[in-house]
C-alpha cells in the first residue's frame, strides 16, 4: 500500500502527474505543512493532522476503479465548435484552451494558411512536450499559432522554438512546471528579424509588434494545450511570470559594433537562428558613468549569475567600441568582478564554492533604442541549464510569404 503526501495546494498537480504516468487511482493525502517548511512545530502539527487520513488511505480496500483503472479516450472531433467570434472565444476559454486574452478562431482556412509557413507535412511531429508528453505535430502547432494571432511568416520561428524546448539542456522539463515561475526567452538573430518585423530597438520587450508578441504567445499556448502545463494544475508557479505571455527579442545587429550572438556560436551572419533559455528575473539599471569602464562596472553590479542575458543598448556598445573594448573584454571584466568571495548574490556564492562566473553562463546582447538603461534577464535558482540555439528553416515559398505580409506594420498618426 502506498499513499502520496502533498501540500494541499499541490493535490491536483499530484493527481495529474500520477494519471500521466498511468496511475490515475493513486491515493493522495493533502497536508497543511507549508512548502519547504523549516518550523519543526508546524511540521509535527501537519503530520499529526493528516495521520488519520494517511492510515485510512493505506488501509481502505481498493475500489474496482482503483484496481483496474481505465484510460478514458475520446476521439476529438475535427470541428470543435461553430458560432460567432464571441461564442468561439467563450467556448475556448471555458475549455481552458486560452490564456486570458481573446484568441483568433483556428478555422480550417486559417490553419491551412498558417501551414504555408513550412514545408513540413501536417502530421510531422516536431517534439513531445512535458508534462503530458503531448505530440506537437505541425498542424497542432499551427492551430495554436493561429490562436495567438501569429502570421505564416512566424511559423518557422515557432517550429524552431518548439524543437529547442525539447532539448534537455534547456531544463524545460523543470522550469515550465516549477513554482519558480520561469518564462522562455527567445533571442532572434539573422536577416529574418527585418523580414518579419521583429522589434530589436526601442521597447523591444514591450507589447506592440505582432512578431515579438505572437511568437511568444504561440509558444505559451502550445506548452499549455499540447504539453499540458496548465496554470495551477501542472504549472505551479507560486507568483507567476508576465514573461510567459511573450518574451521575444531581436538582437539589434545593425547598430551593434560587435558580431551578433549567433556568429559567436559558429553560425554565419546570414543564418537565421533562435536561442532560448529560461529566466525568472528581469531588471534594469542606469550606469553612474558612461565611459567604458563605468558601463562595465554597472553591468557587473547587476550580478549576472546562473544563466543570464546582459542587454547592452547600441549607444553603450558604441562607447565600448570607441575605447577599443571587444565583447569578450566586456565579458572578461564582468567575470573578473564576480570572482571575489566578497561579491554578493549568486556571483559571490559561486566564488565561495570555488566556481566563479564563466563565459558560458551569460550572453551579451545588443538591443534596445536610445537611452541609458541596461538590462538583465536571469535564470535564478541554481539549476544546471544551458542556452540552446536552433537554425531557423525557411520554406521554399519564403520570399512570396514575406512579400505578402511585409506591409503589415503600424503607421502611427502624428500628434
Amino acid at each position: 500500500p502506498v499513499v502520496l503526501l502533498a501540500n494541499r495546494g499541490f493535490v491536483t498537480d499530484a493527481h495529474s502527474a500520477a494519471s500521466g504516468k498511468g496511475m490515475p487511482g493513486v491515493r493522495v493525502v493533502g497536508t497543511t505543512i507549508a512548502c519547504e517548511s523549516t518550523v519543526e512545530a508546524d511540521i509535527e502539527s501537519g503530520i499529526d493532522g493528516a495521520l488519520n487520513d494517511i492510515i485510512a488511505a493505506l488501509t481502505k480496500p481498493l475500489t474496482q476503479e482503483e484496481k483496474s483503472p481505465q484510460v478514458k479516450t475520446e476521439k476529438a472531433p475535427r470541428i470543435a465548435f461553430k458560432g460567432t467570434y464571441q461564442d468561439v472565444n467563450q467556448f475556448f476559454y471555458r475549455k481552458g484552451w486560452g490564456d486570458g486574452l481573446p484568441i483568433v478562431p483556428p478555422t480550417e482556412a486559417a490553419v491551412a494558411e498558417m501551414m504555408t509557413g513550412t514545408d513540413l507535412p501536417a502530421n510531422h511531429m516536431v517534439a513531445k512536450l512535458i508534462p503530458r508528453g503531448g505530440k506537437a505535430t505541425v498542424e497542432k502547432i499551427a492551430v495554436n499559432a493561429v490562436m495567438a494571432g501569429a502570421l505564416p511568416t512566424h511559423m518557422p520561428l515557432i517550429l524552431a522554438a518548439v524543437d529547442a524546448l525539447a532539448d534537455p539542456a534547456t531544463r524545460f522539463d523543470t522550469f515550465e512546471v516549477s513554482t519558480g515561475s520561469w518564462a522562455p526567452f527567445f533571442l532572434i538573430n539573422g536577416p529574418i528579424r527585418n523580414e518579419i518585423h521583429i522589434n530589436s530597438s526601442s521597447g523591444a520587450l514591450s507589447p506592440g509588434n505582432i512578431a515579438n508578441s505572437a511568437i511568444g504567445r504561440a509558444v505559451g499556448l502550445i506548452v499549455k494545450n499540447i504539453g499540458g502545463a496548465r496554470k495551477g494544475i501542472e504549472d505551479m508557479g507560486t507568483l507567476g511570470n508576465p514573461g510567459k505571455y511573450s518574451l521575444v527579442l531581436g538582437e539589434n545587429e545593425e547598430e551593434s559594433p560587435w558580431d551578433p550572438y549567433h556568429v559567436g556560436k559558429g553560425y554565419k551572419k546570414e543564418d537565421n537562428t533562435l536561442t532560448v533559455f529560461f529566466p525568472n528575473r528581469y531588471t534594469m539599471t542606469v550606469p553612474p558613468e558612461t565611459n567604458a569602464e563605468g558601463l562595465a562596472k554597472s553591468l557587473a553590479r547587476m550580478r549576472p549569475g546562473a544563466l543570464s542575458a546582459l542587454i547592452v543598448i547600441p549607444d553603450h556598445a558604441k562607447i565600448f567600441k570607441s575605447e577599443s573594448w571587444t565583447k569578450q573584454q566586456v565579458k572578461d571584466f564582468v567575470i573578473k568582478q564576480s570572482s571575489s568571495p566578497t561579491a554578493g548574490g549568486i556571483m559571490g556564492s559561486n566564488a565561495r564554492r570555488g566556481r566563479g562566473l564563466q563565459n558560458e553562463d551569460f550572453m551579451l546582447v545588443v538591443a534596445g533604442g536610445p537611452g541609458v538603461w541596461q538590462g538583465l534577464l536571469q535564470s535564478a535558482g541554481g539549476f544546471k541549464n544551458s542556452f540552446v540555439t536552433r537554425k531557423i528553416n525557411l520554406p521554399k515559398n519564403w520570399d512570396k510569404l514575406v512579400a505578402k505580409y511585409k506591409n503589415l506594420v503600424p503607421n502611427y498618426v502624428r500628434y
